[in-house]
This record gives C-alpha cells, structure tokens and sequence, in this order.
C-alpha cells in the first residue's frame, strides 16, 4: 500500500497519475472518493482491480466516517494482487504503519498566495 499524505497540494494528482501505470500496462485500476463506505471495500476485495486509489480516505477518518482500525483490517485482507493507494491530509499512524510506502507532501509556495487562481486543465 502506498499512501499519499500532507498538507501539500499533488497528492490525488500523484495517486492518480500512478494509477495510469497499470492502466497503460493492460492492469485495471478503479479510484473510489474519499472511500463510500460500501464501494472502496467492495473494490478492494472483489479482486476485479490490480489497482484501487482510496482518494481523501483520510479526511473521512478524520470526520469520524471511517473507524482506521475497519480500514486497516480491510487493506490486511486484500487479495495479494490488488495495489492500493490511500491519500488525503492527516493519515492515521495505524495507517501509515501498515503501508508499504508513506509520503508526505508540503507546501512550498502556491500561486493562490499571489492571487492565481486555479487553472482549469491543471488544478481541475
């Protein structure tokens, strides 16, 4: 499991952009928004992806939506094939604990701070 964490900007452009790799090699990837209780789950032991992307999974942990331990339990007993990628701000510990690779992001400097506001084909 690789997480993508932080307060920086990138980490679901990252995730993504990771997820394109199976896609490009014939795999499957599926990207499930901050994690709907049923459907990440479901993605993840179904063994019909070789990649799932929990995208801002940590933001529905941090508004009580999601027990970590529940999370955790569910990447344990993932079928070995499947790959999953976990991002969003503030990642659990028992999270990064369990993951494979964590990395964390922080903002150095960001074009709002100037005014720039964010630019279609790149921020959305």
């Amino acid at each position: 499991m690789l997480i993508n964490t932080g307060p920086g900007k990138g980490k679901s452009t990252a995730a993504m952009g990771t997820a394109l790799r199976p896609v490009g090699n014939g795999m499957r990837a599926c990207s499930c928004f901050s994690f709907s209780r049923a459907h990440g789950r479901q993605a993840i032991l179904s063994g019909d992806w070789d990649m799932v992307v929990l995208d801002e999974i940590d933001d529905a942990i941090s508004y009580g939506m999601l027990d970590p331990a529940k999370v955790v339990e569910t990447l344990k007993v993932r079928p070995e094939i499947v790959h999953v990628i976990h991002t969003g701000r503030n990642a659990p510990p028992s999270l990064i604990e369990s993951a494979d690779t964590a990395t964390e992001t922080r903002e150095v400097k960001h074009a709002y701070q100037k005014g720039i506001l964010a630019p279609r084909g790149v921020e959305f």
